[in-house]
């Protein structure tokens, strides 16, 4: 067995996993993930060890992530997010687009460590535990950090009202 082929044993699921936390979508997930792999594959002579494979891998899940969203920016962003649920008029409607559209920049706003944290657990639904390991950070700092967001978030919401 080759060393990709370890990596895509050892390491997969926990590129799946922080890629469904970015993407919100299983295929799209699931298409990133095997495209992450196949990017190492070709340059696996550019790991040179400074991080854990894992982290490595994700990063370039990452990138593939960023692509994707410039490649497909100019479609309706509508299918990245989910409906607004439970907007009985549309006054009611345009209120709860105008506070998710705040958030949005709240959270676009946060220094890319807090946003990737904030995705990893809000989206993705990862514990802190995994979220560490996915960053090669320890369980404290991705709970430090996530609290410092939502401290953040919560003052940017306030000055936005």
């Amino acid at each position: 067995m080759d060393e990709i082929e370890r990596a895509y044993i050892q390491h997969a699921q926990d590129v799946y996993k922080y890629l469904l936390s970015l993407t919100r979508n299983e295929d799209l997930a699931e298409e990133l993930t095997q495209e992450t792999f196949f990017r190492a594959m070709r340059t696996m002579g550019n790991y040179d060890g400074s991080c854990k494979l894992s982290v490595w891998l994700c990063q370039i899940g990452r990138h593939l992530w960023y692509q994707w969203l410039h490649k497909h920016a100019r479609q309706n962003l509508a299918a990245l997010t989910d409906d607004i649920q439970g907007a009985d008029s549309p006054e009611q409607y345009v209120l709860l687009h105008m506070e998710k559209t705040a958030l949005y920049k709240a959270i676009h706003s946060l220094p890319e460590s807090m946003r990737e944290v904030v995705h990893m657990r809000l989206t993705g639904e990862l514990s802190f535990a995994e979220i560490g390991g996915i960053l090669g950070k320890s369980e404290s700092w991705a709970r430090v950090t996530f609290y410092r967001a939502k401290k953040k978030i919560s003052e940017k919401m306030e000055g936005a009202r």
